[in-house]
């Protein structure tokens, strides 16, 4: 009879994890993942105990260097790390904050009274992932140095000299055996952030250096915003038609809670409220922008019944979203002990939140209406605009399901839909043509796989109202094969009537292909955004090259993998031909599968929002009416283009 093993579970069996091994045995749950995203989080981390050292009063210069050999610099002008021996723990306080888990100054409110590192886990995490980390600490006229590896202390603290600055510099470099994917860290990511914390930090200069860049300019960016939120809401709309000479500006603070926003109306048809709790970008919204809608709602609404701009004999009621159309705005509050929630832990579920931040915008705005009256015209007739399109766009909708119902299973007709009907299973590609959609239908498994063939360039949604856009057939035909309806409002989109987990846009690999993928991702961005958040977006990647040598066959999707395979057959003295994929079509049912749709040896690209001011300001660049903007990101970002002439 075989041994039941439960019968051998005992006290042996129970694993203690001494110090950071636990962090190293399970990095993902103290940082996310160990991708991309991971790698970029160790950044943060440091960078946000400088910025807390800022709200505390004592930090106004941060320098972020990426290093020639791969490492993180972050230095600052705060207090510097305590030096002196714990009195617990017997040993200096930089070690207990490094190599501790739960361990530092954020626990004590007389220390900070608000801080972005919430669990006393960041830099001690950093410290675990990094093969080298150094420690220099500039503090009571000396500076101190330690150092460590995986975690473990390599030199204990040592003093290295005399300074009459104060200060924290921390130097590591990331584990390759943790970060499997890439440790290699991106100039524009980090950018994306540095240049959020200065918006919200006015009073802090953040440099950002690039000594792998050659170029000494293009290696090198600053960011300090004396206009704070006003100026991040500028940057937002630079590249839209603003109703209003200056974003509204509001400040205050209640019982404790201190809140500050800017907000401004454009030319756009979408709302953009970007939230923060103690810098940190609250993507799930949460009570603080509650507040926010309620009081943004009510003094409008009142505004218009007491001037009496909204007629009584209208066609439309006004609802809250009318409220918010083309509105941009960041809001940012302090929490002394902020409660998250939601799926990413970035929901804000402080009640008391909720009624500061209204009493705070009600008050404020109402004064300024009053102080300005052309503008709040301006801002009540765009409402009723949006109104009418909300209406306009409802009898759309109608008219999109009466016609799915007409065509009898509700099904666009030239979607070729999947066997299996449950959703985590099933996937839809995005097709940009028929003859690839043909290509596409032929080489695919029909068990999971539907294909939905797109004809020609949909609309561009950055510039037109909501019943425009229902009205685009494309859009249409996307909107009934995914099933969760479109728009902002619960009634009007429902993430989990979605058809499909996976929803993947395969496009060639030109120019064509990818302004069709740019409009897509433009669409789901601001209509159906939930979709990206939730993780369901995919860009297909076929290969740019065949390679071929008598019976065999290779694939490159990329320059330096095609010229590898040709040297590689140079020496071996094969004779081969390489041709060019001008696009899907060229490809046949097979090569498409084995390519691009087989999930054993496809190369799929996961669509993320890592920030989500950073988003808006990219598709209202790409997108948008005005042109100069446009041209600054092309000229600014040419180097990275590869032309295929």
């Amino acid at each position: 009879m075989a041994k039941d093993k439960r019968a051998d579970y005992k006290a042996s069996n129970i694993q203690v994890l001494e110090g950071l091994e636990a962090v190293r045995k399970r990095p993902a749950m103290y940082i996310g993942d160990t991708g991309q995203r991971g790698l970029h989080h160790l950044i943060n981390e440091v960078v946000d105990n400088s910025i807390d050292e800022a709200l505390a009063g004592h930090c106004d210069h941060i320098i972020v260097s990426i290093n020639t050999d791969g490492s993180m610099t972050i230095e600052d002008n705060g207090r510097g790390i305590p030096v002196d021996k714990h009195p617990k723990l017997g040993i200096p306080a930089v070690e207990v904050v490094l190599t501790k888990l739960h361990a530092g100054g954020k626990f004590d409110k007389d220390t900070y009274k608000v801080s972005g590192g919430l669990h006393g886990v960041g830099v001690s995490c950093v410290n675990a992932l990094s093969t080298l980390f150094t420690a220099e600490i500039h503090r009571d006229k000396k500076i101190y140095k330690m150092s460590f590896e995986r975690g473990i202390t390599k030199t204990p603290l040592t003093t290295e000299g005399k300074t009459d600055r104060t200060g924290t510099i921390i130097t590591f470099l990331p584990d390759s055996t943790i970060f499997t994917q890439t440790v290699e860290f991106k100039f524009n990511i980090i950018a994306e952030r540095m240049r959020e914390l200065a918006f919200l930090n006015p009073q802090v200069t953040i440099e950002l250096i690039d000594y792998r860049e050659e170029d000494e300019e293009l290696g090198k960016e600053i960011y300090h915003y004396e206009g704070g939120v006003r100026d991040f809401v500028k940057y937002l709309d630079e590249a839209r038609e603003t109703h209003m000479p200056a974003p509204i500006y509001i400040e205050g603070e209640v019982e404790g809670v201190p809140v500050e926003m800017a907000m401004q109306y454009n030319s756009s048809y979408a709302e953009n409220v970007h939230s923060y709790v103690n810098n940190i970008n609250t993507r799930e919204g949460g009570t603080h922008v509650s507040g926010f809608r309620r009081a943004l709602t009510r003094s409008l609404k009142n505004y218009a019944d007491k001037n009496n701009i909204i007629k009584s004999n209208s066609k439309v009621s006004i609802s809250g979203e009318d409220f918010r159309e083309g509105l941009t705005a960041v809001l940012s509050v302090k929490v002394a002990e902020p409660q998250f929630e939601g799926q990413t832990k970035t929901k804000l579920g402080n009640s008391e939140v909720q009624s500061a931040v209204e009493v705070t915008v009600y008050d404020q705005l109402n004064e300024y209406l009053e102080q300005n009256p052309k503008t709040a015209k301006k801002i009540i007739e765009k409402v009723v605009l949006a109104a009418e399109a909300r209406e306009a766009a409802r009898k759309a909708r109608q008219l999109v399901q009466r016609k799915s119902v007409m065509s009898g299973g509700g099904l666009p007709g030239k979607l070729a839909d999947c066997s299996i009907k449950d959703p985590e299973h099933c996937e839809v590609y995005l097709v940009e043509g028929d003859s690839a959609g043909g290509s596409a239908k032929m080489g695919r498994n029909r068990s999971f796989q539907a294909i939905l063939p797109l004809r020609g360039k949909i609309l561009n949604v950055e510039k037109a109202k909501i019943n425009k856009i229902l009205e685009n057939k494309e859009i249409q035909a996307m909107i009934t094969a995914l099933g969760t309806g479109v728009g902002h409002g619960e009634e009007d989109f429902d993430v989990e009537r979605l058809r499909y987990h996976k929803i993947i846009i395969m496009t060639d690999a030109d120019v064509d292909g990818s302004h069709i993928r740019t409009l897509l991702l433009t669409f789901f961005y601001r209509y159906m955004r939930p979709l990206i958040d939730n993780g369901h977006m995919y860009i297909a990647t076929p290969p740019l090259y065949r390679i071929t040598a008598g019976k065999n066959i290779e694939y490159a999707w990329d320059d330096d993998t095609r010229d590898k395979l040709i040297n590689d057959l140079k020496k071996r003295k094969k004779k081969f031909d390489v041709s060019r994929y001008k696009g899907l079509g060229e490809m046949n049912p097979e090569q498409l599968w084995e390519t691009t749709m087989d999930p054993e040896t496809r190369t799929l690209q996961q669509v993320t929002i890592e920030s989500a001011a950073g988003a808006d300001k990219m598709f209202s660049t790409l997108m948008g009416d005005e042109v100069a903007p446009r041209r600054e990101f092309i000229e600014r970002n040419s180097k990275y283009a590869k032309l295929d002439i």
